[in-house]
């Protein structure tokens, strides 16, 4: 996508079923006048020939949207460029809704502000009890793609009461929304794929605790407060304050349930290492939380008692085709559950061994990729493979450390593979309040 800038003119090329997203992403970058020249989707299948046909009606087409808007900003006397608002940060404005539960529920619904379930009205005075004098309500935490909302402290606590989020939830959430706007996380497509990458929250340290953030039984699961209003609060943030709204500039094929709630915590009493957030560079206490772009889970049910078994089981289970892990260099993660941690602890495995044996033993060989994902890893991975051949094993990650391992679970021979987007990294933030 091209923008205008500076007096410079610019269009937008895609295909059909893509141009409700390019016109929103316009829109939300200040140019909604900018025109889009559309391809006939799906346009991946067409032969050289027909590209090349379209490439020159193309050609001709962007010749005349050119000359056509050249002609309007020399009219107009100015250029293409739009002008941000004055004051800084948009101020919110309040909105009535229906003093009935239900009533108010559908008015949310029907303005986009609910992911389809109940929400809590988010009065002046629920957004004032959620905050707690804690931050200046008009502080700007970050801006979110791929919509460039300004995410304040006051958009992120309603969003918080929204979800059913308590006070002390908040410090939690204001880390996590800087977390996704690093751009190591890289939002924009993350949140605009057709791929069904959600935002998984992991919430480490005291505040873990202080929450009742469940790492333990059903952790990915329904039934705990904390874990599903955080999860929630931050999916609703982020399609009301990014403008991430289905079908429009969210445009994944089929999703995924844990776009409503993906959240949890480490276990801490049956780790056989160092918690998660501590490998990641936080002291023991400190409380922190990570967002990883996560593809999907796959349950692992193995009953082995043998290490090397179990490597095997958990190796093969993250290698399939399929994976953007291993077309794009990814990041794929692991939940252990404890029994199975403690099967590779007991036989003298420490984490980075277990990454180290993961990452050899989960190498596909570029042979098992369909001919167009051979032709996409060959191009996304061309650093570490310049000349990349059917034969050689190519691994999911480009390291043993971007193996991601967490420890969480109840009891049962199960663990979880939880494959990523692929063209993201998992960010982490400590969670803090200002004094």
């Amino acid at each position: 996508m091209s923008a205008a800038s500076h007096g410079a003119l610019g269009l937008t090329l895609c295909s059909s079923a893509f141009a409700g997203l390019g016109r929103a992403q316009l829109k939300a970058l200040g140019q909604p006048g900018l025109p889009i020249l559309e391809i006939e989707h799906p346009f991946g299948g067409r032969s050289r020939d027909e590209v090349r046909a379209i490439a020159h009606t193309l050609i001709a087409q962007i010749a005349v949207a050119a000359s056509t808007a050249a002609a309007g900003a020399s009219a107009a006397g100015t250029s293409a460029t739009s002008t941000p608002a004055a004051g800084g940060v948009e101020a919110v404005r309040a909105i009535a809704l229906p003093s009935d539960a239900q009533a108010a529920h559908i008015e949310c619904v029907r303005r986009r502000w609910s992911d389809g379930l109940p929400v809590i009205a988010p009065t002046p005075e629920r957004v004032e009890a959620m905050i707690a004098a804690r931050w200046p309500r008009d502080q700007l935490i970050a801006t979110l793609a791929p919509g460039f909302g300004e995410a304040t402290i006051e958009r992120i606590a309603t969003n918080a009461v929204l979800a059913g989020c308590e006070p002390a939830h908040l410090p939690v959430l204001v880390a996590a929304v800087e977390a996704v706007a690093d751009p190591a996380f890289n939002l924009q497509a993350v949140q605009s794929t057709t791929n069904p990458v959600t935002t998984w929250l992991i919430v480490h340290g005291p505040v873990a605790r202080a929450l009742g953030v469940n790492s333990g039984a059903n952790c990915l699961g329904q039934g705990n407060l904390a874990n599903a209003t955080l999860g929630r609060a931050l999916r609703l943030i982020l399609q009301n304050i990014g403008r991430a709204w289905p079908g429009e500039m969210d445009r994944a094929t089929h999703g995924q349930p844990g776009k409503f709630v993906f959240c949890c915590g480490e276990v801490e009493i049956d780790h056989p290492w160092q918690p998660l957030h501590v490998e990641r560079g936080f002291a023991l206490a400190d409380s922190a939380v990570t967002v990883i772009g996560a593809s999907g889970t796959l349950n692992m049910n193995t009953h082995t008692k043998d290490a090397d078994q179990l490597l095997d089981c958990i190796a093969h289970s993250m290698a399939f085709p399929g994976s953007n892990d291993y077309h794009y260099c990814g990041e794929p993660w692991l939940i252990l559950s404890p029994e199975h941690a403690a099967v590779l602890a007991g036989a003298g495995l420490n984490r980075q061994q277990v990454q180290q044996q993961l990452w050899s033993r989960s190498m596909m060989t570029a042979g098992e990729f369909t001919h167009a994902d051979f032709l996409r890893t060959a191009s996304m991975r061309a650093a570490e493979f310049p000349q990349l051949t059917p034969q050689p094993r190519v691994p999911p990650s480009r390291t043993p450390a971007d193996i991601g391992i967490v420890v969480a679970g109840g009891p049962g021979t199960h663990s979880v593979h939880v494959p990523t987007f692929g063209e993201t990294r998992a960010v982490s933030r400590r969670v803090g309040v200002p004094a």
